[in-house]
């Protein structure tokens, strides 16, 4: 039985954020099981070149660290951003994951400033509105950028590590970002994640679970489009 809006403050706020928090556990027990693999996966090959191992602490703030961690966290942001700005224009017929084919909705109507609970930017208009209405987007696309260079600054420091074992020069964070090893790793995460816009969308099309805000009723029509 879910709880009530008479329910404890605590028992409501753990039902009311329950997604978000859930969510982030499960992101930092990954965190922890990545760090921790990482951390001995990486001395393993510091072993292999006769350098010597870091402790745990010093392998948190490692390119190794940097590289695995924002190569993984920049392609979520692309995808996040793209789908964000694709979804307001493009449309799948059937697909709960689509705006409706032909009807208004209620998130193309302009914000109403008199609104009680409108946000502050809201109220205010000019250009905090103008901001404020593409700040999803805006905010996906500066976490990916930031974790683009994040990944090409740890990539770069592993990758100089393995030159200088063969004698060859130290690159740069943008040296290393006009390599073919940079842009495989990058590919390689980004092709996963539009892979997995295609699979939601598509597979919403046909394929129900009940209860799941991300799909059609049970009994709704494959040519339903919108949830």
């Amino acid at each position: 039985m879910a709880p009530t809006r008479s329910s404890s403050p605590v028992i409501r706020f753990l039902y009311e954020n329950s997604l978000l928090l859930v969510g982030t556990l499960l992101m930092l027990a990954s965190m922890v099981g990545q760090t921790f693999t990482g951390w001995h996966d990486y001395n393993d090959e510091l072993q292999q070149m006769k350098l010597p191992e870091l402790t745990l602490g010093q392998y948190m703030g490692s390119g190794h660290f940097l590289e695995a961690t924002f190569e993984n966290w920049e392609s979520e942001f692309l995808q996040m951003g793209l789908y964000v700005l694709l979804t307001i224009w493009l449309r799948q017929k059937g697909s709960s994951e689509s705006k409706k084919l032909y009807e208004k909705e209620e998130v193309d109507r302009e914000p109403d400033p008199t609104k009680k609970d409108a946000p502050g930017p809201v109220k205010r208009g000019g250009w905090q509105l103008a901001l404020y209405q593409h700040s999803l987007s805006l905010a996906f696309f500066l976490l990916f950028l930031g974790s683009v260079w994040l990944h090409a600054r740890g990539g770069a420091e592993v990758y100089s590590i393995e030159q200088q074992q063969e004698g060859k020069p130290a690159v740069s964070t943008l040296d290393y970002m006009g390599t073919t090893r940079f842009w495989f790793e990058s590919f390689q995460n980004w092709q996963s994640e539009m892979l997995s816009i295609v699979s939601i969308v598509g597979l919403s099309i046909f394929l129900r679970q009940k209860g799941s805000p991300e799909s059609k009723p049970v009994d709704a029509s494959h040519d339903e489009t919108g949830e």
